[in-house]
């Protein structure tokens, strides 16, 4: 019975440590410069 409420515990706070992350974990503006371009034929080496 005490590893059973050991196992609810550890669920219970990995689950809000999980929440907490992804809470905080948003916000922000992607970057807008940089990234792909499409080559010209010069520069296919």
């Amino acid at each position: 019975m005490r590893a059973f409420r050991r196992g609810l515990i550890v669920v219970f706070v990995a689950g809000i440590a999980g929440m907490l992350m992804r809470v905080r974990g948003k916000g922000g503006v992607p970057p807008t410069n940089g990234g792909w371009r499409e080559l010209e034929a010069p520069e296919f080496r």
